[in-house]
């Protein structure tokens, strides 16, 4: 390459550096730092886990018949308020009264049968310990009686079981409370087999309820006994009702999502949740979307966690002075184009607000965040082009 070349290249080199320069030190566009604050509060904190679950009586009890028969008199219905021992319903007791007259009747001539031979033995072993009878006489009488005496078991016991069976015919309440369900009307047949039938479901005192809620495995591990829960019902969609967790079941549920490409197994697991209700506004099933707190204090002085994590750069906050302190946990206060840090001891998190224990009080304000803003250029300016740049028509200046 000759000489020539050379200088025309470097020549172009630099009218190429020239107009990259000239290009972007034109530009009158300037970005500006902000640095945002935040006043300290007073407020709640806590974190939560998200379950689904239904509102159940504390203790709800099902009232049914063991023996097969017709429902003959109901004497309560839906919603009827009952004591323990009262009256709800009788069955037919025909046939169970003819069940037990049979079974009395065979008791009564077992016995006398039994009560024979009892003397009969008694009386023919003492002639047999004084050799007076023969050894088969005594023998045959120690099994006349031995018959009798098992026969005479066998009638007392099946005499128990047609009483028992009789007073099933009469259905009584086994608690105090309010009658939630009813099964069966009057004429209706009910069989008793291998399963109770269920008549009547009564629950007591629904001033007191409780939610059997289904918690994922993963949040499972942070809910425990005590836990502060708040919950909705679609029922009642702008209140909020309040419980805590009572109790946190050992058993879980294995269920499979199938989904469009694979089969994913969902393990839960049940809370209970008691909860206070008054005015008898949650019902017995109701579907109940519960918010339970693993960890949750009030009152108490919190900061947005970013403010912990904010520190000005020298470089950035030109103009300001910088007041720094050796701490483990800090926040900065800016006042008059200072930035003063100031050490706190910080206690929980819920990762968006964090609790300040000391340091700072109600009213503070604290830097949280710093922002760029870009300045437009003023309206006056006039935008200088490059001259080797092209240029719309009728873009050129009027000699």
């Amino acid at each position: 390459m000759s000489k020539r070349k050379k200088i025309i290249i470097s020549v172009l080199l630099l009218v190429v550096v020239a107009v990259i320069w000239w290009i972007f030190s034109s530009r009158e566009e300037k970005s500006k730092v902000e640095f945002l604050t935040t006043k300290v509060v007073v407020g709640e904190i806590g974190s939560s886990v998200t379950a689904t679950g239904t509102i159940e009586p504390v203790v709800e009890v099902e009232v049914g018949t063991q023996v097969s028969g017709i429902i003959d008199r109901i004497y309560v219905d839906y919603n009827s308020v009952v004591k323990k021992g009262q009256l709800i319903a009788e069955m037919d007791k025909v046939t169970l009264q003819s069940e037990l007259m049979s079974t009395q009747a065979q008791y009564d001539g077992n016995k006398a049968e039994y009560e024979y031979q009892q003397k009969l033995y008694d009386r023919n072993k003492i002639l047999h310990e004084k050799e007076l009878i023969s050894e088969i006489d005594y023998e045959q009488s120690a099994y006349n009686y031995q018959r009798a005496k098992s026969a005479y078991e066998q009638s007392s016991a099946a005499l128990a079981k047609a009483e028992r069976n009789l007073s099933y015919a009469t259905i009584t309440s086994p608690i105090d409370g309010v009658v939630t369900s009813r099964s069966v009307e009057e004429g209706q047949t009910v069989a008793s087999g291998f399963e109770t039938p269920t008549l009547f479901t009564i629950a007591a005192d629904l001033t007191k309820m409780e939610v059997v809620a289904d918690v994922d495995e993963a949040d499972i591990a942070n809910v425990k006994e005590g836990d502060y829960v708040v919950f909705r019902v679609d029922a009642y969609p702008n209140d909020e009702f309040i419980g805590e967790v009572r109790q946190v079941r050992l058993g879980s549920t294995i269920s499979d999502k199938s989904l469009t490409t694979s089969t994913n197994t969902v393990v839960t697991y049940e809370v209970v949740i008691s909860a206070e209700n008054p005015d008898l506004k949650l019902k017995p099933r109701l579907t109940a979307n519960a918010s339970i707190y693993t960890f949750f204090k009030d009152n108490v002085i919190i900061v947005p966690s970013k403010a912990l994590h904010f520190t000005p750069n020298a470089e950035l906050a030109v103009g300001y002075t910088i007041e720094d302190c050796e701490a483990p946990n800090k926040v900065w206060v800016l006042k008059d184009k200072k930035f003063t840090a100031v050490p706190v001891q910080i206690g929980l998190t819920d990762g968006i607000n964090t609790e300040i224990v000391s340091g700072l009080s109600e009213g503070d304000e604290v830097v949280s965040d710093m922002i760029f803003t870009e300045l437009a250029p003023s309206a006056g300016a006039s935008q200088e082009r490059s001259p080797f740049m092209p240029q719309h028509p009728g873009s050129k200046k009027k000699k």
